[in-house]
């Protein structure tokens, strides 16, 4: 079965230095029936002003990635890191007992648009621990590469949850299959461009829920597309 979330039926917040477009319930925005979806409990698209961005704030027990379409991400956090993220890195924070961090537009031209994803970690109280990992187009052209996962396979980032995390980006016609188990969901993530998969049509920032099918084929409908496919417990 597959479900979709259309990108207009989102939550928004809107403070003119940041446009945040809400998958799932977050800050304000409150939807009873969009809480999350398995361990998945947020994905933003957030767009932030030129010399704008997050002040220092607190995470405790939360998978945190941040993942950027366009522009630069300034990090700096409370257990001394401090890094550019660009196009192409996936930055992992794990939050655990807590930690404070802040994220801003380093561009005084440019905006910086990025997808901040939350997971649920599987246990919680760790130590907090940061991570970053740039992967280059030629490793997603026109396949899954894996991004993020338990166990840091195939040099991907490590998160605290049973969760694969896949980034591929596809050319009009380009076709990709995933399988997983039956007793396992996805969730599939349209950042830019279209596709179809199976039976249903996405469009940018459209997302869907995807329960008790073992086999999907995602067919680009554009170029220059981009998607994330959650493979969850």
């Amino acid at each position: 079965m597959i479900t979709v979330r259309q990108a207009q039926a989102r939550g928004n917040a809107n403070f003119g230095w940041l446009d945040s477009k809400h998958t799932f319930s977050f800050g304000n925005y409150y939807d009873p029936n969009h809480m999350g979806f398995a361990s998945l409990r947020v994905i933003n698209e957030d767009k932030v002003l030129p010399s704008k961005g997050f002040g220092t704030h607190s995470h405790k027990d939360m998978e945190i990635i941040s993942y950027v379409l366009q522009g630069e991400l300034e990090h700096k956090d409370s257990i001394g890191n401090g890094s550019v993220i660009r196009p192409g890195d996936v930055q992992r924070m794990s939050a655990g007992t807590g930690i404070a961090h802040s994220e801003f537009n380093g561009s005084a031209t440019d905006l910086v648009h990025f997808l901040q994803i939350w997971i649920m970690p599987d246990t919680t109280g760790i130590q907090p621990s940061y991570e970053q990992k740039n992967f280059g187009d030629d490793e997603k052209q026109g396949k899954l590469r894996l991004v993020a996962s338990p166990d840091g396979r195939d040099n991907s980032v490590t998160i605290h949850q049973d969760a694969n995390l896949y980034v591929a980006v596809l050319n009009n016609g380009d076709r990709i299959n995933h399988s997983t188990k039956n007793d396992r969901s996805l969730w599939l993530q349209v950042a830019r461009g279209s596709v179809d998969i199976n039976d249903k049509s996405l469009g940018t920032g459209d997302g869907a829920a995807i329960t008790q099918e073992t086999d999907i084929e995602i067919v680009a409908t554009s170029d220059r597309t981009e998607v994330l496919l959650f493979d969850l417990a």
